[in-house]
């Protein structure tokens, strides 16, 4: 992997959602803009208005977690925690998410060491290369089908 990409989400419907390998951090985290606990189930949005996969589409799990994380600030901040699948270079992949309001970054989504390690090499010179990957197999995959 290069020092982001572009990955699915397919448990939450995403696709080709940006990115960031950070290989300081040791959890993953998803850009949540809403997050509260509802008689046991945890209801939350992701992303925010401003970004362009934005549905407002509220998910609900009853399998949650509450884990205190530190920031990159170093302060810690407790934040909930799902567990959902991840699609890089075809892998699909179950890991852990803390929500958090990354609405002022980047990047929506940070991969952190967890999920990371043992799978991937990272070379922070390149970028997006599980997407160009992902981008060049469907071209050559329609290029190949003969019209009927």
């Amino acid at each position: 992997l290069g020092r982001n990409d572009r990955i699915d989400l397919p448990g939450l419907g995403l696709e080709n959602i940006h990115a960031k390998i950070d290989t300081g951090a040791y959890t993953s985290s998803l850009h949540c803009s809403s997050a509260a606990e509802v008689n046991g189930v945890l209801e939350f949005i992701l992303l925010d208005e401003e970004h362009p996969e934005f549905t407002g589409t509220p998910f609900r799990v009853k399998k949650f977690k509450q884990k205190e994380i530190k920031n990159s600030f170093g302060e810690a901040e407790l934040r909930y925690v799902i567990r959902t699948e991840v699609k890089i270079y075809g892998e699909v992949i179950r890991s852990d998410f803390s929500l958090s309001n990354r609405g002022n970054l980047k990047f929506p989504i940070l991969l952190g060491r967890r999920i990371l390690r043992g799978r991937f090499l990272i070379d922070v010179s390149k970028k997006d290369l599980s997407f160009q990957q992902k981008k060049g197999e469907s071209s050559s995959s329609a290029s190949t089908l003969s019209p009927s």
